[in-house]
């Protein structure tokens, strides 16, 4: 078998694998986002102490993190249609579901964080009057983000990973968009091996950087 990357030129990647390359960064952003703010509100529940929040934010938690996620993937894009009558289209079915998946990962990486706090600090802004509220917005939570800033990016490098399955629904990702130029070209094997490549250079790079980071916020502790 000789292998044969001639064919892969700049036009090439522009024209199948940067579109595909947009919507990973894109989808991996918006879950990011959108997987943090949720997973806050999730963790914040079950660290209430109220069983009407703790029991379903639980439940949902380990109950996402406990299923593979490309049969989530597959669940919301064939269940939601279903449930409103009408197709929201692969894209938007893949942004839904990896801002509800991740949700569960970052809930825990922000519970994990929320109790690594003293429970000194609290006392301390108890002591001047802040409510559960302001304590957390004020005092904890900014502490508890500073600690946690690793492991988001961590988790983040993973979900640019995992945004490869939603090949599994067509959606047009980095994946697809190798998969499409390696058809057009004849060369499928050289275009996944290609896929491997970029994101191996894009998840090592961020990798290094989270190390830096992770150095940075050492020194400063």
């Amino acid at each position: 078998m000789n292998l044969d990357f001639s064919f892969y030129t700049w036009d090439l990647i522009s024209n199948f694998v940067l579109k595909g390359l947009w919507f990973s960064i894109e989808l991996t952003i918006i879950a990011t986002i959108g997987g943090v703010a949720l997973g806050t509100v999730l963790a914040l529940m079950r660290l209430s102490g109220k069983k009407w929040l703790d029991v379903p934010a639980t439940i949902y938690v380990n109950g996402m993190r406990s299923i593979p996620l490309v049969m989530v993937i597959l669940w919301f894009f064939l269940l939601i249609p279903f449930l409103i009558g009408r197709s929201l289209g692969a894209e938007l079915s893949a942004v839904i579901t990896f801002v509800a998946f991740e949700a569960a990962y970052f809930s825990e990486i922000v519970r994990a964080g929320i109790q690594s706090i003293p429970r000194g600090q609290v006392h301390a802004g108890q002591a001047v009057g802040f409510s559960y509220g302001q304590n957390m917005r004020y005092v904890v939570l900014p502490q508890a983000f500073r600690n946690m800033l690793p492991v988001f990016l961590t988790q983040t490098i993973i979900l640019f990973q995992d945004t490869s399955l939603v090949y599994a629904i067509g959606a047009y990702d980095m994946l697809k968009g190798f998969e499409v130029a390696g058809k057009n070209y004849g060369r499928p094997i050289e275009a996944y091996l290609a896929a491997a490549v970029f994101y191996f250079v894009i998840c090592f790079s961020l990798s290094m950087l989270v190390r830096r980071i992770q150095q940075k916020t050492q020194i400063i502790r």
